[in-house]
């Protein structure tokens, strides 16, 4: 399907690539990960066609199509359902054609409208907006009426709509709700075609890749299995490298031991100088590069006895419409309550009545005396002033603390020497949403709210949210579409919907399995031909039989491919052994291994690239992108 050979790719001078390799095989389910800022997104978009490398081919096999989400959120007063149909730009045309097409052009219109399954189109297209949280009115609304958050996921829904032979997607549960976010990992793992994912929600890497790329250093390394097998695998990759690494070391030191007290005896010279050629053909095994922990910590107020806060018949809303009502709860101060339920159920109208920042319409909110509420909402990262420092952010706040105190607080959200003093515009995403916390937590609240927190968090920063928050001493409401940060901190759940606020009797898995079986199947495959006969069967048949050779040239050059890659990667593992070097001519028989593997890779390739150019060649179709 797809292949990086050598390629090295630069952005405004940084190289984000350096000589990096990748094979994808058709249907493969691959998830790319790495750290922000190594390039991930820059790779898509040169899969994609909208970079160029700087050296190295992109080689994609000829017909396939690409689908990537749209960077603008679509607009206009057309309705969420007509936004996807019309992302099948033939459909689309050819229903306008059938308008004014004379009656032997029409036939030919129609039978083509039978064979891409036309009619059956706005039922898919349904189904998949109803999994992204469009009920059928939201559905008939206008694109205008709707935040820009909704209409990212009419971009999402338009490309899955379509189906393209290679999905890329970048960050795709960021807009979505927990309850999308469940629905959206069902329908990739069952994805019928190539898809390549750069996501940090562990747990859709771990439901739907079965490999996983990462990238670091500029290099591109394959593992099998999905995220916590990778993580395994990497884990001891470093260890049997760091092993490698120490007894390389000891016997270089070993080897100079002896040139140094033997070169200039006359009986040792030659013994001598042989050791200086073996030390210099020694192949110093690479530093692993070990990226830095991530650590921070919310700070927590003294905690006031129980209970924190509590409800009774409590009714909020906007105006005079209400959005919760009969509200009876407790909060106390040992709580993780993760609150669950579609967007626009009212799960943020009740993070701002327990904030303080909305007055009940009827009913009491008892609060305990000294109660200090730290609430993190999705726009604070938004509002941050983009030409200051983390240092001037806080100072603003705290004008008479010493810049010493200042910097020790942004220590412990991990903004620390020159992150402290960098603009907020050039900080990564997750450095931003640290700075934010840090302001949310300048007062040492005894009550968070955290409304997403993960968003623009990697893997391990959101770890690292992991062991601070159930570090901290102080009750915890959790807003999020992060299953895992989810399972790993909340004791509760609280289900925010119809209009109440109820306590959940399972974990989070059985909400998934709610949702799936009280909403539309994730899928349903369209027929890839029409159920009629036509004219052209004979010529057809004709195709599909010298097709079906081609393919089957394509499919095991493939699979080849797929073997000789394994082994390859195997060698080198083995290699990383230290106890491999105890026997010389093993080592040497398997560097020739790794020499033969090359040659053999390098004709499979040819054979798969001239297998998929006869193929294009036959089916007279062209890339579009």
């Amino acid at each position: 399907m797809l292949d990086l050979v050598a390629v090295t790719l630069r952005i405004a001078g940084r190289p984000l690539l350096s000589g990096a390799s990748l094979h994808l095989p058709a249907g493969a389910r691959m998830a790319l990960v790495g750290r922000n800022g190594t390039g991930k997104t820059s790779l898509l978009r040169l899969i994609a066609g909208e970079l160029q490398p700087d050296s190295g081919t992109v080689r994609l096999r000829a017909g396939v199509r690409v689908g990537t989400v749209a960077q603008e959120a679509p607009g206009g007063t057309i309705t969420p359902l007509e936004a996807v149909l019309a992302t099948d730009r033939e459909r689309t045309a050819l229903l306008a054609e059938r308008e004014r097409a004379a009656a032997d052009r029409l036939v030919e219109i129609e039978e083509r409208l039978r064979t891409i399954g036309a009619s059956a189109a706005p039922a898919r297209a349904a189904r998949i907006l109803q999994g992204l949280g469009f009920d059928e009115a939201a559905r008939a609304r206008p694109l205008d009426s709707f935040s820009g958050g909704w209409r990212m996921r009419v971009a999402l829904a338009g490309v899955l709509f379509l189906e393209p032979d290679l999905l890329l997607l970048d960050e795709p549960t960021n807009h979505l709700d927990l309850e999308a976010a469940l629905w959206l990992e069902s329908y990739l793992r069952t994805y019928p075609r190539t898809l390549l994912l750069v996501s940090h929600d562990r747990d859709l890497l771990n439901g739907v890749a079965e490999r996983v790329c990462h990238l670091e250093g500029g290099r591109l390394t394959v593992y099998a299995g999905n995220y916590d097998a990778f993580e395994r695998q990497r884990a001891a990759k470093l260890e049997r490298a760091a092993k490698l690494r120490a007894r390389q070391e000891a016997e270089r030191a070993r080897i100079r031991a002896f040139v140094e007290r033997f070169r200039y005896k006359g009986s040792k010279a030659r013994q001598a100088q042989s050791r200086l050629k073996m030390l210099a053909r020694m192949e110093p095994v690479a530093q692993a590069l070990v990226e830095p922990e991530v650590h921070f910590s919310l700070p927590a107020g003294r905690v006031p006895a129980p209970p924190l806060i509590t409800l009774k018949n409590v009714r909020v809303g906007y105006g005079s419409t209400v959005v919760l009502d009969r509200l009876d709860l407790r909060i106390d101060p040992d709580d993780r309550i993760a609150l669950l339920g579609a967007n626009g159920n009212g799960k943020s109208t009740f993070a701002k009545l327990l904030a303080g920042r909305l007055e009940p319409m009827a009913g009491t909110v008892t609060r305990a005396r000294g109660l200090v509420v730290g609430f993190f909402a999705q726009h604070q990262f938004e509002e941050l002033d983009p030409e200051a420092t983390a240092l001037e952010h806080v100072s603003r706040h705290l004008p008479r603390e010493s810049e010493q105190s200042l910097r020790e607080r942004l220590a412990r959200f991990g903004l620390v020497q020159e992150r402290a003093t960098t603009p907020a515009r050039h900080l990564s995403g997750g450095e931003r949403t640290r700075l934010a916390l840090a302001l949310v937590c300048l007062e040492p609240p005894n009550f968070l709210i955290l409304d997403e927190p993960t968003n623009h968090l990697d893997i391990d920063s959101r770890a690292a949210l992991v062991e601070a928050i159930n570090a901290f001493e102080g009750a915890v409401i959790l807003v999020s579409h992060d299953r895992h940060l989810i399972e790993a901190t909340a004791d509760r759940l609280w289900l925010v919907a119809n209009g109440r606020v109820r306590t959940f009797d399972g974990d989070v898995e059985d909400y998934r399995r709610l949702l799936l079986e009280t909403s539309a199947e994730p899928r349903q495959q369209e027929p890839a031909t029409a159920p009629h006969d036509t004219g052209g069967r004979r010529g057809a048949a004709e195709r599909r039989s010298r097709l079906a050779p081609l393919r089957q040239r394509a499919r095991e050059a493939e699979r080849e491919l797929e073997k000789l890659h394994a082994r390859r990667l195997a060698i080198e593992e083995e290699l990383a052994d230290d106890r491999i070097y105890r026997d010389g001519a093993l080592v040497a028989a398997r560097h020739r291994e790794l020499a033969e593997l090359a040659e053999r890779i390098a004709a499979a390739e040819a054979r798969w690239l001239e297998a998929e150019a006869e193929i294009e060649a036959l089916e007279g179709r062209s890339a579009t992108v």
